[in-house]
């Protein structure tokens, strides 16, 4: 720790020196994690992305297929640094600290807001497309993001949904889920506001019309040891009511990639449940 520390230190000395042009910032872009990733790989082209995080072509990266083959850097001071970034773009990747850390080196840092709805969504996007460089190409993202949204008919009576994950966890009011719910033309069954366990006292004597799974087939979907999804109650919601799978890319990170679960589930809403 105190050799990486030390190391660390080292590097800021010697980059906080470096003036890079503004040419060679711009196309020297750093991404921390994988949600920094999608938006990098999608407002930017390649020829500007210096390197992405490890987990950038990771099953729950909506942007993996964009991410072959360009370079990729742990999260780690010592390691962002050496290869010389012209700007770093991160959500939480390097910790809590990390943009105070990287801007005593020099290196101009820009935090990715989380959407936390559709309209925040939009706010994302052209913030951070206008400090990339890029106004028009996150205005062409938005565009087309509400195109597909304006494009959604919903079914004639409102189906019931419950969202689930492996781990046992829903998704109420106040949530972007929620919104992604109402958006296609789904109810939440979870009533309660926030991420909550799954409700299995409610599920006793309540059935929801359909089941949202998410995650489920992601590479760590199995239980743990105490997670709701391990009661029979849990199990009988999926194996008993009409599913709907959705890609656990979709809904991470709060972006445009949304709409693919929305309109996923516009699909579902309307179509007959049967009884």
């Amino acid at each position: 720790m105190f050799l990486r520390a030390l190391t660390a230190g080292l590097l800021i000395t010697a980059i906080g020196g470096t003036n890079l042009s503004a040419n060679e910032i711009a196309n020297r872009v750093v991404s921390l994690d994988f949600c920094a990733d999608q938006f990098v790989l999608k407002l930017l082209p390649p020829d500007r992305i210096l390197a992405l995080s490890p987990d950038a072509e990771r099953d729950f990266s909506y942007m993996r297929a964009a991410a072959t083959g360009l370079p990729k850097v742990r999260p780690v001071a010592e390691d962002v640094l050496t290869i010389e970034p012209g700007l770093i773009v991160r959500s939480y990747g390097g910790g809590p600290h990390a943009t105070k850390f990287f801007e005593r080196a020099g290196v101009q840092v820009i935090q990715v807001p989380y959407g936390n709805s559709i309209a925040g969504i939009r706010d994302t996007v052209r913030s951070l497309a206008h400090s990339l460089g890029v106004p028009q190409r996150g205005a062409d993202v938005i565009a087309d993001f509400d195109r597909r949204l304006l494009g959604l008919v919903a079914g004639k009576d409102s189906k019931s949904a419950l969202y689930m994950t492996p781990t046992g966890v829903t998704s109420g009011p106040g949530t972007l889920v929620h919104e992604m719910l109402v958006a296609a033309g789904l109810s939440n069954f979870q009533e309660l506001e926030g991420w909550r366990s799954i409700p299995l006292e409610r599920l006793a004597y309540e059935r929801p019309d359909v089941v949202v799974a998410a995650f489920f087939h992601a590479e760590t979907k199995r239980p743990a040891m105490w997670s709701p999804m391990r009661h029979p109650i849990a199990k009988l919601q999926i194996s008993e009511r009409p599913t709907v799978s959705i890609q656990g890319a979709w809904t991470a990170c709060g972006g445009w990639f949304l709409l693919d679960a929305v309109e996923s589930l516009a699909e579902l809403s309307r179509s007959r449940t049967p009884q």
